[in-house]
């Protein structure tokens, strides 16, 4: 397993760390399987999406943020509860496939870190589940 830091520079952000996986998958040493990307993290998370367009997780943030808004009257104490719940609809783990030692990802598709109760100095988890 591979750990590696993700600065977030905001309160809700997407960060692509497509680049950072790939840099894991190289020094993993792995060729052929599958590479987990888990966030050990209970108020942000990790997903797969476009990443050709910026609006696209522009527009993921703001529906989320209508869907879960800051302030709703929850009872958690520390006052983020919104962010707990954005990080449980977007997960805490992807898997991707690997070949040929590069990230099997679609045309379009980018690995996003998703903060919600930034900025905060994160990391990421990521391990090689080989098939041989």
């Amino acid at each position: 397993m591979i750990e590696k830091p993700v600065s977030t520079s905001a309160h809700a952000q997407f960060m692509d760390v497509t680049p950072l996986v790939a840099e894991a998958v190289a020094e993993l040493g792995l060729r052929e399987g599958a590479v987990l990307v888990f966030n050990p993290h209970t108020t942000a998370g990790v997903t797969i999406n476009e990443g050709a367009d910026p609006d696209v997780v522009s527009d993921l943030l703001r529906a989320l943020e209508r869907l879960v808004p800051w302030q709703a009257g929850y009872r958690h104490a520390e006052g983020n509860a919104a962010a707990h719940m954005k990080a449980s609809l977007m997960g805490t783990s992807v898997q991707v496939i690997v070949a040929g030692g590069r990230l099997q990802l679609g045309t379009w598709q980018k690995i996003w870190f998703c903060e919600f109760d930034g900025p905060r100095q994160r990391r990421l988890w990521i391990s090689a589940l080989s098939h041989g």
